[in-house]
């Protein structure tokens, strides 16, 4: 017999955000979640306006812009001669009720989602329990487990939503591709509590410095500012996160008298990749599972959020008796945004930052200055950028 439930792999952003979804609609939920608790790593930190529009129905954002830092505006920088573009989300004022980015670290939704789940009888979750293999048949799904012993558990469900990160096991179970390219250098993220906001004219909360021989990004929290540093993948992991190294680097950002207190420091690579399906029988990924990107503009989560709500609403249909068919609808929509909107976006976002030939550079930069000039030009580049028109083309996606 089939537990009348839905497996969720992943207790991350779209993990949980699936789950309060499907138990919102009376289906009942299963959460498994790798980690002894769930994870608290400083990954994504900016929501776009769509995507708190979203998360409203779960009563969690108004916590989220108490613990986080609400950024009206964002703009693009020259290294050398400042401000090149600042973008206002007051013009898109009348497109979302949170006309701003919130940028708020992804472990505070997650634990406001699970504190709201938590009082919810339909709803379980599995800890130290990590997804390992998936088979299906036409009752159900199982998905095998291993714990930290090494013992293994098979669990049944009626559906199964692969949110388990970017090297789901759920997918790679399932002998789903997931092709795209790797971009050559890391990306060093590090927390600094230096005021940048206090030393850098005109700056703004997000900011996208371009420079052609080294772009950075700078991103401020409720408690501290994010550097991102494009970094050299064949430099040693050893040198390159020591503290010598890292004072260097965070010294040619801003030279200042003092040595910067770094609380976080990270390198990772990042990757471009879209999975062939996002559906396989009663299997379903979302999120990192099914899509990864570079996360220049802040899309990555977000959309992966996006997916998880879509996903829920049509298996939430499905559920209640309509032809399961409706979830290829899912696939083609969340496919179209991140192989057309996410991706491109994202590109586009490196190519501005990395452009070294400097008639290019120059073009790029007078486009972006000519754009936010423009109220109208202003105001359809914040609906691409905040993901609000790509979830407006998605309802010509049949």
């Amino acid at each position: 017999m089939t537990p009348h439930r839905v497996l969720v792999a992943g207790a991350g952003p779209v993990g949980l955000v699936a789950a309060a979804a499907l138990a919102a609609e009376g289906i009942p939920v299963l959460v498994i979640e790798a980690e002894r608790d769930l994870p608290d790593g400083l990954r994504a930190s900016t929501f776009h306006p769509p995507t708190l529009d979203m998360l409203q129905r779960f009563g969690v954002v108004e916590a989220m812009v108490e613990q986080g830092l609400v950024c009206p505006t964002w703009q693009f920088r020259d290294r050398a001669a400042g401000p090149v573009a600042t973008f206002d989300h007051a013009m898109i004022a009348g497109d979302t009720g949170h006309p701003y980015r919130l940028q708020c670290e992804q472990w505070r939704l997650t634990r406001l989602l699970r504190d709201r789940l938590a009082a919810d009888p339909q709803v379980e979750f599995l800890y130290d329990a990590r997804a390992a293999e998936v088979a299906q048949d036409s009752d159900g799904v199982t998905l095998t487990v291993e714990r930290p012993d090494g013992t293994r558990e098979p669990l049944r469900g009626a559906w199964l939503v692969g949110a388990d990160g970017a090297r789901s096991a759920v997918r790679k179970s399932l002998g789903i591709g997931f092709e795209g390219e790797t971009i050559p250098e890391l990306y060093l993220t590090l927390s600094t509590p230096f005021p940048f906001h206090d030393h850098v004219e005109e700056l703004t909360n997000i900011a996208y410095i371009s420079d052609p021989d080294e772009w950075f990004v700078l991103l401020r929290t409720a408690s501290l500012w994010r550097v991102l540093l494009p970094t050299d993948a064949n430099e040693p992991e050893e040198y390159m996160l020591s503290d010598a190294r890292i004072e260097e680097r965070m010294q040619q950002v801003l030279p200042t008298a003092a040595p910067y207190e770094i609380r976080h420091r990270t390198a990772y690579r990042v990757h471009e990749r879209v999975a062939d399906r996002y559906v396989a029988g009663r299997v379903l990924l979302a999120g990192d599972a099914a899509h990864v990107n570079n996360p220049l503009g802040g899309m990555g989560m977000n959309g992966g959020i996006h997916d998880a709500l879509n996903l829920a609403e049509k298996l939430a249909q499905v559920w209640r008796g309509a032809d399961p068919a409706l979830l290829g609808r899912y696939e083609r929509q969340r496919q179209k945004v991140a192989r057309e909107v996410v991706q491109q976006q994202a590109l586009r976002n490196r190519a501005l930052l990395n452009q070294k030939d400097p008639a290019t550079r120059q073009a790029f930069l007078d486009d972006l200055r000519a754009t936010a000039d423009d109220p109208a030009r202003h105001r359809a580049h914040l609906l691409r950028t905040s993901m609000i028109q790509s979830l407006r083309d998605l309802e010509a996606v049949a």
